[in-house]
């Protein structure tokens, strides 16, 4: 998936989890200035990126630095990144029993 793929899919969600007409969705759209987000709607879209990209969220310094639809965007495609690498690795090796 490229990132204008990943763009339109997170566009939707915002219009569909946050009710936002499509003509405010830009790039560079400050997510809680312009369009009113808070923290619980930030909680809320990780929530909903988790089970749409099939990602890990986790509290860090990247998920805070998110404030606009780029950044969202960035964010999902290391994540989706981070998860194929993990899963490229193959597993760790378990000691039998002896």
């Amino acid at each position: 998936m490229d990132k204008q793929q990943l763009a339109a899919r997170i566009t939707g969600i915002f219009e569909t989890e946050f009710e936002i007409a499509p003509e405010k969705l830009t790039p560079d759209v400050n997510l809680f200035q312009d369009l009113g987000l808070d923290s619980l709607d930030m909680v809320e879209l990780m929530f909903v990126l988790q089970k749409e990209f099939t990602i890990q969220v986790r509290d860090s310094e990247e998920a805070r630095a998110i404030r606009t639809l780029n950044d969202v965007c960035d964010f999902v495609l290391a994540e989706i990144a981070k998860n194929a690498a993990c899963s490229d690795s193959p597993p760790p090796a378990v000691a039998s029993p002896q």
